[in-house]
């Protein structure tokens, strides 16, 4: 697998899923499902702008990396370090699919917990890998907005 890549798609945001899901029976985007953390403030900042939606993921201790846009129902599994690390591999492939079809982006942003960090922790082996930035409370939505602020994600 080639690891050198670099692409015009932008910034990316992995934000870390939470508890909170929307209350439903139908399956509904996963930015739309969680409803904890910063993820209402990330989701009226991205809106209903496709680009956006595109560059935004959710890390999911059931799922693994998912689009903003796939749908999925709630679901009660809590991250563990053993589930993290079954994950690993699986968002680190779907991570390099992404960057297969799209190039790396300059920057990708985190918002999650420390334990969200474990199946992420191939994303240090990739030369010229992009630039992380991780708020590591997702409460700080602050620190955050500020970060997309100077992205230009108005």
């Amino acid at each position: 697998m080639r690891h050198d890549l670099r692409g015009g798609w932008g910034n990316v945001v992995v934000a870390g899923c939470t508890r909170r899901k929307a209350p439903t029976t139908i399956p509904l985007p996963a930015l739309d499902l969680y409803q904890g953390s910063c993820l209402p403030q990330l989701r009226m900042r991205v809106g209903d702008q496709p680009d956006r939606r595109r560059q935004v993921f959710i890390l999911s201790a059931k799922h693994g990396l998912v689009p903003a846009d796939q749908a999925l129902l709630p679901y009660d599994l809590p991250l563990t370090h053993g589930r993290a690390c079954e994950l690993r591999p699986l968002v680190m492939q779907a991570l390099m699919d992404r960057f297969q079809a799209g190039g790396l982006p300059a920057e990708i942003l985190l918002i999650l917990e420390p334990l969200y960090l474990v199946p992420l922790a191939d994303l240090m082996a990739i030369p010229k890998r992009p630039r992380l930035r991780w708020v590591p409370d997702g409460h700080n939505w602050n620190e955050a907005s500020a970060i997309l602020d100077e992205w230009g994600w108005a």
